[in-house]
């Protein structure tokens, strides 16, 4: 599931007979292929929320890191993770989530789309206690801390290191949040480690992991070479001689 132009969104008390189905039009076409459609209406009528209810609001408190989905106005996508302390990830009320942007590369993927088109998805999910997970799609705005703080929402906290100050706020306006079922979230076993918030250090970054940088710099040069300066070196080849072969030209011949 996932917002786009043709959704019919929920709203509290959102199903009666005569409205339409939520979900998208290409949802429907692939439940009536498939003949799911009454396994998938009862999701929508037991699952689906058009708001977060205490539960969802106490679940997104306590969580230390989410997934972002983002689209540009083409609708090429982008996949996108943010982490933090409990707490980092702000409920508002049943409408409304906040989540800071820290100093991170300087791309700005996820803010560069929202820019294009507000439509956000993000998705929660508890790897070591209740292995379940939360899914929330809405619409995003851009906000900076010092409107944050004029809103009333930015609730300041005790001071913290440049890397964990937020560059940007994204708020987001909840439209749908619905359970990921937990048969197959893996359990996992947290563990303590020093995070190096803001830094630039390679060594923390992980550096060229995945061995792209180093593919880039292998790869032989693909532009054209131009026609004057092939001929040119083809003619020096085909006219040089050796310099041994030079230098008994201008000795004499051997005796």
């Amino acid at each position: 599931m996932g917002l786009d132009q043709g959704r019919n969104p929920p709203g509290a008390g959102w199903r009666r007979d005569d409205q339409p189905r939520p979900g998208s039009w290409g949802e429907h076409i692939l439940q009536e292929l498939h003949g799911t459609k009454d396994r998938a209406s009862q999701f929508y009528d037991a699952q689906l929320s058009g708001q977060l209810t205490p539960k969802m609001m106490e679940f997104i408190g306590r969580m230390e890191m989410a997934f972002i989905a983002t689209s540009d106005a083409a609708g090429e996508c982008d996949c996108s993770f943010r982490a933090g302390t409990a707490g980092f990830l702000r409920v508002l009320d049943e409408h409304t989530i906040a989540y800071p942007e820290f100093r991170g590369n300087g791309v700005m993927a996820s803010l560069g789309n929202i820019l294009e088109n507000p439509h956000i998805g993000m998705f929660m999910v508890d790897f070591t206690d209740d292995l379940i997970g939360l899914h929330v799609n809405g619409t995003a705005e851009i906000l900076t801390p010092a409107h944050m703080q004029e809103l009333g929402r930015g609730r300041p906290g005790p001071a913290a290191s440049p890397g964990r100050r937020p560059v940007q706020w994204v708020l987001v306006t909840v439209t749908e949040a619905y359970i990921h079922c937990s048969k197959h979230v893996p359990k996992l076993v947290p563990q303590s480690r020093v995070r190096h918030w803001g830094t630039d250090n390679p060594r923390y970054k992980g550096g060229d992991y995945f061995g792209a940088a180093a593919q880039k710099l292998a790869e032989p040069e693909t532009g054209p070479v131009p026609i004057e300066a092939a001929e040119a070196r083809s003619m020096c080849r085909r006219h040089q001689r050796p310099r041994a072969l030079q230098a008994a030209s201008q000795d004499g011949p051997p005796p």
